[in-house]
C-alpha cells in the first residue's frame, strides 16, 4: 500500500483526482501516485497498475485541430496530477519525446483503400510503434530521477537499473528511449543469435555508456526467467533499484492512448464529406500482449466514438479464442507443429510453446496486458450487485486474482460469466489470421495500391478488411476503419521479400529500405555474451553499473 503522499507532502486525495491515483488489478495495492507506478512498473502483489477511475474527456471535440503534442498534453494531464508534474514540465517532456520522430504529425494517417485507413506508428527512432511510448517513458524516468537527486552527489543519488528481456522490438525501442539518460542504466537481455539481424544491430550499435546489451546463451524464456529472478532476488534489490520498461508499465499504455484520438481527428480532416465529428470509427489492431489495443479501450472509455476495437491475432490466438468462447487458455505447440516463420526475421527468439509465425512480435502464449481489461470487466460485473464502489473494486481484484491463479496453475480459466463475455464483446471483435493469409494480404495490397505492409500490419489489415465487409452489411455500423501499422516493413524484410519476390516491379532496396538501415551492419557494436544463469547475469549487472559509477567519479 502506498502512503498516499506526493512530493509536496500533501495527501493524494487532496491533490489527485481518482484518475490520477492508481491501484493494482489484484486488489492488494492501492493509492499510488503516477510517479510511483512508473518507477515500480509491477505491483508488489503481482498485479498491473490501473487508474482508480477512467476520466471522461468532456470537451474532446474541441481538441480536433490540436497538434499531436498538444493533444498528448490534454490526454496525459487527465491521468497525472500537476502536483506531481507541473503543466509546463509535462509539456516539455512531451515535446522532447516526439521531437525525435521523422514525421511532423508523429503518427500520420494514410488512406489505404476505400474506407480502410492505415495509422503509421513507425516514424520513431527504431521504426516500430513502441517508440511512441518508450521515448515518453525514457524522459519520464529522467525527470523523476533528476528531481529525486536534487542536491545529492555520487552514490547517494537515486540510480535506476532497468532490466528487460527482448525478442527484438522492445529492446531497441527501450534502448533508444533511455540512451544517455542521467541516473539510469539499462540492461537488455536477448537470446543470442535468435533475434533478427536488424533488431540486433539496432540494439548493439548504441554505444552510450549507460546501455548494456547482454546476449544470453539460451532462448527468450530463459531471458524472461532471468529478469523475473533478478526482480525477486533480495540481494540485488538491497543494492540496486530495479525498473521495468516492458508493456506492463502503465506509462506505455497511457502514451499510446493519444494516437487513437489523433487518428480520429486526422480522419475527420481527410474525409470531410463522409466522416463528421461524432461519427463512430472502427480500429483494427495487430495484437500480441494486448497493450496497443488496450490503449484504444481507454480512448473509447474516455469518450472517443469507437464502434468496435478489432483484435487481430496470428496463429497464436489465445485472445481470439477468448472472444469466441469465453475461455482464456494456453495452447502450447511443440516440435514440428510449432515450426514456421523465418529465422532471419527473428522467429527463434520466442517463448517456449508458441507457434512460430511470419509475425514473430505477436508470437505469445498469454497476453500480459489482458489482465487490465479483465479487471474492468470484473468491476463492471460486480457493480451490477448494487453494493458500494469499494466493494466493487475489492470483488474485481479477487476475481482477477482467481482467474490468474487458474491460468498459472491449470493453464487457463473460464468460460467466464455470460454477462462478462457480453460486456467484452460490446467493445471488441476478434480475427485470427494465418501465415498464408498474411502473405496474401501483403501481396494484394502491393498489387492493388502499391503499399508495402510489414507482416504484423498485414495481420491487422486482413482483420480490418473482414470486419469492414460485415460492417457494410450492418445497419448503423461504422464504415470507416483504421488499421494500426506497428512496424516499418524493413524490420521484417524476409517476410516482405517472400510475399513480393515474384512481383516484377518490386525492389526491396529501392521500395522499402530506409537510409538509416544502410550500413548498420558495419557499425561498431558493444555486447556482452553471458551464460544462461541468473546469478551470472546479476554479477554482470553489478560489475557494469560499478564501472559506470567509476567512470562518473562516484
Amino acid at each position: 500500500m502506498s502512503n498516499g503522499v506526493v512530493a509536496n507532502g500533501a495527501s493524494a486525495d487532496q491533490t489527485h483526482t481518482a484518475s490520477q491515483r492508481y491501484l493494482s488489478t489484484r486488489g492488494e495495492d492501492s493509492g499510488f501516485s503516477f510517479e510511483e507506478v512508473v518507477l515500480k512498473g509491477l505491483a508488489s502483489d503481482g498485479g498491473l497498475y490501473i487508474p482508480e477511475a477512467i476520466p471522461s474527456a468532456e470537451n474532446w471535440e474541441s481538441w480536433k485541430d490540436l497538434s499531436f503534442t498538444d493533444l498528448a498534453f490534454n490526454i496525459i494531464s487527465l491521468f497525472v496530477s500537476p502536483s506531481e508534474i507541473p503543466s509546463e514540465d509535462l509539456k516539455e517532456i512531451i515535446n522532447r519525446s516526439y521531437a525525435t520522430f521523422r514525421a511532423d504529425e508523429v503518427t500520420p494517417l494514410v488512406n489505404l483503400q476505400g474506407e480502410v485507413h492505415l495509422l503509421e506508428l513507425f516514424h520513431g527512432p527504431t521504426f516500430a510503434f513502441k517508440d511512441v511510448a518508450l521515448q515518453f517513458l525514457g524522459n519520464l524516468f529522467e525527470y523523476f530521477l533528476v528531481r529525486r537527486n536534487e542536491g545529492k552527489t555520487g552514490r547517494d543519488r537515486y540510480h535506476l537499473t532497468v532490466v528487460g528481456a527482448t525478442s527484438g522490438d522492445t529492446g531497441s525501442a527501450a534502448i533508444y528511449g533511455l540512451r544517455g539518460k542521467k541516473d539510469v542504466s539499462v540492461f537488455m537481455l536477448h537470446p543470442k543469435g535468435r533475434v533478427s539481424p536488424v533488431q540486433e544491430q539496432q540494439m548493439t550499435t548504441v554505444l552510450d555508456a549507460n546501455v548494456h546489451n547482454l546476449a544470453v546463451t539460451g532462448n527468450f524464456d530463459n531471458c524472461q526467467d532471468i529478469v523475473k529472478a533478478l526482480f525477486a532476488d533480495p540481494e540485488i534489490n538491497s543494492t540496486h533499484k530495479l525498473g521495468a520498461v516492458n508493456s506492463i508499465n502503465w506509462a506505455r499504455i497511457l502514451a499510446q492512448t493519444v494516437y487513437y484520438f489523433h487518428a480520429y481527428f486526422s480522419l475527420l480532416r481527410q474525409q470531410p464529406s463522409t466522416f463528421k465529428l461524432g461519427d463512430k470509427v472502427r480500429f483494427a489492431v495487430p495484437s500480441g500482449n494486448f497493450g496497443d489495443i488496450l490503449a484504444g479501450y481507454f480512448a473509447l472509455r474516455m469518450g472517443l466514438p469507437v464502434d468496435k476495437l478489432v483484435i487481430a491475432t496470428n496463429e497464436n490466438d489465445i485472445l481470439d479464442r477468448f472472444f469466441k468462447t469465453g475461455r482464456y487458455e494456453k495452447k502450447p505447440t511443440y516440435g514440428s507443429k510449432a515450426e514456421g516463420g523465418l529465422e532471419q526475421d527473428g522467429v527463434k527468439a520466442h517463448e517456449d510453446g508458441v507457434k512460430e509465425t511470419l509475425s514473430p512480435a505477436m508470437d505469445i502464449l498469454v497476453s500480459s496486458n489482458f489482465e487490465r481489461l479483465l479487471w474492468f470487466l470484473a468491476y463492471q460485473f460486480a457493480s451490477s450487485a448494487g453494493m458500494d464502489d469499494e466493494w466493487n473494486k475489492k470483488q474485481a481484484g479477487q476475481e482477477v486474482s482467481s482467474w490468474l491463479s487458474d491460468l498459472k496453475n491449470k493453464g487457463g480459466f473460464g468460460p467466464v460469466y455470460k454477462d462478462v463475455l457480453e460486456a467484452a464483446r460490446k467493445n471488441f471483435e476478434s480475427e485470427r489470421v494465418s501465415d498464408q493469409e498474411t502473405l496474401d494480404t501483403i501481396k494484394a495490397l502491393y498489387k492493388e495500391v502499391g503499399y508495402v505492409l510489414d507482416p504484423h500490419t498485414a495481420v491487422g489489415v486482413e482483420a480490418a478488411r473482414r470486419t469492414q465487409k460485415r460492417a457494410l452489411a450492418e445497419e448503423g455500423a461504422a464504415k470507416h476503419i483504421i488499421s494500426l501499422s506497428t512496424a516499418h516493413p524493413a524490420k521484417f524484410a524476409s517476410a516482405v521479400e517472400l510475399a513480393l519476390k515474384e512481383e516484377p516491379e518490386f525492389n526491396f532496396q529501392e521500395n522499402v529500405l530506409p537510409p538509416e538501415f544502410v550500413g548498420l551492419d558495419k557499425k561498431e557494436k558493444r555486447v556482452s555474451d553471458v551464460a544462461n544463469d541468473w546469478k551470472a547475469v546479476r554479477d554482470v549487472v553489478r560489475q557494469q553499473v560499478e564501472e559506470e559509477f567509476k567512470a562518473l567519479g562516484y
